[in-house]
């Protein structure tokens, strides 16, 4: 049975992922930082998954996970490994706490390589193992592409991310191991639940106030109706087992409008656009300059 290993599993995208990795026959490893998220996923699953308990921060329980799947494998190599832990952390960079900058850092792209270090031996990038080298699908976002105001903090986690990962893609040739990158847009989960209740402390008082209720309330309502996690398992799925799958797997509604344009566009006009729909142009600042 070939198995993975997929990280931030206990709602989501990472849920989507288990349940149809399950499905297809995977022995799943879920990564999840609760006792009682464990309890909750192998009620539903029961020997189809194995739980394992960590944080992306703490390297001496991801090595002791690594130890508990490597006992598990019995040699055999680990199929895929799926980094999809993460957090985001909203606001102005000129307010953001460093301590808030770091924590963002900490688990979306030093956290990522945490995990990597530990399974990489398991994938094949190491000792010899049975069965073909693994694959790494890393969850990035088109954050990782197109910066977003008041998303500073995860989209220079995400471009990170997205530049750690075609680094180690090369840097794992030589063992046959793939890395691939999953671009989600806007998706449906409970995070806009409570990105609805959000604070708005750091921006109360400032001149961003005004603009950054006007993009949580949009942010909110394309959450809303945006397709749900299982398109983005969907990607993980084809990334894991397509025979030569793309470096980058964008999941967006619209692959013109919400990725592609945006690539074609000159970057000065996608500042002009996005100042002016939130309010944040200059008075008298004219049309945007060319790039």
């Amino acid at each position: 049975m070939k198995a993975v290993v997929v990280t931030g599993a206990s709602t989501g995208i990472g849920e989507a992922c288990v349940n149809l990795l399950v499905e297809q026959d995977y022995l799943v490893f879920v990564a999840v930082r609760k006792e009682a998220d464990a309890a909750k996923i192998a009620a539903q699953h029961g020997a189809a998954i194995f739980p394992l308990i960590f944080d992306v921060t703490d390297a001496d329980a991801i090595a002791e996970a690594a130890k508990i799947v490597e006992a598990r494998l019995a040699g055999d190599a680990l199929a895929g490994l799926v980094n999809n832990a993460g957090i985001a952390v909203p606001g102005p960079l000129l307010y953001l706490p460093i301590e808030d900058f770091r924590r963002q850092i900490e688990v979306n792209l030093t956290g990522q390589l945490r995990v990597i270090q530990a399974f990489g031996p398991l994938l094949g990038a190491g000792p010899a193992r049975k069965g073909p080298p693994g694959r790494i699908v890393n969850m990035s976002s088109v954050a990782g592409r197109f910066a977003a105001p008041f998303m500073g903090a995860y989209n220079a986690s995400k471009f990170g991310l997205e530049g750690m990962s075609d680094a180690l893609r090369r840097e794992l040739m030589v063992f046959g191991v793939d890395v691939i990158l999953i671009e989600p847009g806007i998706i449906a989960t409970p995070i806009w639940d409570k990105a609805e209740q959000a604070e708005f402390e750091g921006l109360d008082g400032t001149v961003y106030e005004a603009a950054g209720r006007r993009m949580l309330k949009w942010l909110v309502a394309q959450g809303r109706q945006a397709p749900g996690p299982d398109v983005v398992a969907r990607a993980v799925l084809r990334a894991l087992t397509e025979a030569k799958p793309p470096v980058r797997i964008p999941v967006v509604s619209n692959y013109f409008a919400d990725y592609a344009l945006r690539s074609l566009l000159p970057t000065r006009l996608i500042d002009w656009l996005t100042a002016r729909r939130l309010g944040l142009l200059k008075e008298n600042s004219g049309g945007p300059a060319e790039d």
